[in-house]
């Protein structure tokens, strides 16, 4: 077992950041002002993948985003709070509302905002290119970056602690040759 992994056996919501967790914290600009995010396939199938293995998700960021809405409504993301300047008090409404132990819940983040939501949780992640001040209260820091696989990464450590892993990859497979396929 990796250090500082031994939290996620507990882990039931997973809880992220986006800019900068999710993608690799570039807000792009077209032409005619629209906000244009790029998102990791790994992440988008470990978030289906734990999903099957009933992990429940949940996304907390200081921004609105219809591309970030778009994105986590097609992965199922059980729980969406976009514009949430404090995101201790968001997480702490979602855990209450889902009746849960802060043991029970992981936080993925990036920057010194996210040191609020770390404060309610019990197992707190740090990206690999977080800042310096948000790592020094990390209990697990990614070895993959933002936006390249990270969140992959911490739903793996905890299905894989938790003895699931393999079985939601399994379920995941079967779920996607029994759903049909349009050209």
């Amino acid at each position: 077992m990796r250090e500082g992994t031994g939290k996620a056996k507990e882990v039931s919501l997973l809880a992220m950041d986006v800019d900068g967790v999710l993608t690799g914290g570039e807000i792009i600009y077209s032409e005619s002002g629209d906000e244009l995010k790029m998102f990791n396939i790994l992440d988008g199938q470990g978030i289906a993948i734990g999903k099957h293995a009933g992990l429940l998700t949940a996304i907390i960021s200081g921004r609105q985003s219809h591309a970030v809405q778009r994105r986590v409504e097609e992965l199922g993301v059980t729980y969406i709070c976009l514009g949430c300047r404090d995101k201790g008090v968001a997480l702490r409404e979602i855990i209450a509302k889902l009746g849960l132990r802060p043991e029970r819940v992981a936080f993925v983040g990036d920057d010194v905002v996210d040191l609020l939501a770390f404060k309610e949780c019990g197992w707190n992640v740090a990206v690999a290119n977080a800042s310096k001040d948000l790592k020094a209260q990390a209990d697990y820091v990614t070895e993959r970056p933002g936006g390249q696989g990270a969140i992959r990464e911490v739903i793996e450590l905890i299905l894989e602690s938790q003895g699931k892993w393999a079985k939601a990859v399994e379920e995941y497979i079967r779920h996607l040759e029994q759903t049909e396929c349009r050209t």
